[in-house]
């Protein structure tokens, strides 16, 4: 038995390849029965983003597994053939393919490493999967070991405390300058995607009120719905910088639209209460002599890039921590999969010798005819004084040996030394059925 991963992600494959691949919610419980529908596969999960489609199995054999699984997401798209993904595929098994889940998890395998949002879908992914009965015992405990190393990632490391995205960036620099942002209202001058990104993160951290001018009126009446936010004509945008603690501006337009007089007569107004200015349009639309005033706060798109660069450094050192902790991690999820195979075994063993003790007491009771009581006790006492003395020490070298380096070679030497192959396949058949 096996685990194995077969998937691709932002780095091998294009976002056309990407798409084709990704399954959606509604259709996710049809595609997890289709997996499993293979005999190979003894358990299955499936993990859909806009930046990764993988599958997670247990199997009974490596290599038709891996088979078994480019088969089913060439089949995901009629347009596709197995030949067209391969090249974007990447497949891990064993141990890779469990340090591969928990990076995924930590989200040290992301676009950006230490974004929060790959833990919930992989939550998901796992919920799915359980929801239509495709995983068992061991994709569980993969599972919720996998959970359980990314909430300790982020509570040992500091690898999703700092800002690195220039949206972000501009919401951590106003949490800097003001603290608590719930009280501060924020305007939105042009609602470009950047605009967007920074309103969902300044609603993320309690800003509640947020007015939104741009050229097209029915663009900021759209985004506006959407934040429940005050839609004005652009023309009417700086007869409201008084009421705004903080102002985004990425209008980009080809001259300046916020003076030094402006936001002079602005603090006049606001009676010297801070104001904070965030200018990430190319051109620059904000008077960088602003700065120069008292209570005004203004960053450009160069200092907020400075600040992402900064912060990313800072979380590939935290990165390197993680890892640490994975590679820990690993260590112990595979001591606890080597012990399954050992438990069978060491059970598989015991029967065998059992069946045998059980046979030549009664080919020697035929023999001797009746026997009292005091005989049979004897006799039952001295063989199963015999195959416990017997079996001692391989039953210890089993438990003992199996999380080493030569485990699976002395599993698989016990199976073929005492012919367990059939108890084991009949006991693993009777737990299917029960």
């Amino acid at each position: 038995m096996n685990i194995v991963i077969v998937g691709l992600n932002h780095r091998t494959a294009s976002v056309e390849i990407r798409e084709r691949l990704a399954i959606s919610d509604d259709r996710m419980g049809d595609a997890l029965f289709r997996l499993t529908e293979d005999p190979t596969i003894e358990e299955g999960l499936i993990l859909s983003t806009c930046n990764r489609v993988e599958v997670c199995a247990v199997v009974k054999d490596t290599h038709r597994g891996f088979e078994v699984i480019k088969k089913f997401l060439a089949a995901s798209d009629a347009e596709l053939t197995l030949e067209t993904i391969t090249p974007s595929l990447y497949i891990y098994s064993s141990s890779k393919a469990i340090e591969h889940l928990f990076r995924v998890a930590s989200s040290l395998d992301s676009m950006i490493v230490g974004e929060p949002q790959i833990l919930g879908q992989l939550k998901d992914a796992f919920d799915h999967a359980m929801l239509h009965k495709t995983t068992g015992i061991i994709l569980n405990k993969a599972f919720k070991k996998a959970i359980s190393v990314a909430k300790r990632v982020r509570t040992d490391t500091k690898i999703a405390e700092s800002a690195v995205s220039i949206s972000f960036a501009a919401v951590e620099l106003a949490k800097k300058i003001f603290g608590n942002l719930k009280e501060k209202s924020v305007m939105l001058i042009g609602a470009g995607e950047m605009a967007e990104l920074a309103a969902r993160h300044f609603v993320g951290n309690g800003v509640n009120s947020i007015t939104i001018a741009n050229r097209s009126y029915d663009r900021a009446v759209r985004l506006a719905k959407t934040f429940n936010g005050l839609p004005i004509k652009f023309e009417e945008f700086e007869g409201e910088l008084v009421k705004s603690d903080i102002v985004l501006c990425s209008a980009g337009a080809p001259h300046y639209l916020i003076t030094r007089e402006a936001v002079e007569k602005v603090i006049e107004l606001r009676k010297n209460r801070p104001i904070f200015f965030i200018d990430i349009s190319v051109p620059r639309n904000i008077d960088p002599k602003i700065n120069d005033l008292d209570n005004v706060f203004l960053y450009d798109i160069d200092d907020l890039q400075h600040s992402v660069q900064t912060n990313m450094a800072t979380r590939q050192k935290e990165a390197l921590k993680a890892e640490e902790i994975i590679a820990e991690e690993i260590t112990s999820f595979a001591r606890w999969f080597k012990s399954l195979d050992a438990v069978p075994m060491i059970v598989a063993l015991k029967d065998r010798a059992e069946a045998i003790r059980q046979s030549e007491l009664e080919k020697m009771q035929s023999k001797f005819g009746d026997l009292t009581e005091m005989q049979r006790q004897a006799l039952e006492g001295l063989t199963a004084s015999i195959v416990n003395k017997l079996l001692h020490h391989p039953l210890t070298a089993l438990k003992n040996e199996v999380h080493s380096k030569n485990g699976n070679m002395i599993l698989e030497t016990t199976r073929k030394l005492f012919d367990l192959e059939e108890i084991l396949s009949r006991d693993k058949s009777e737990k299917k059925k029960n």
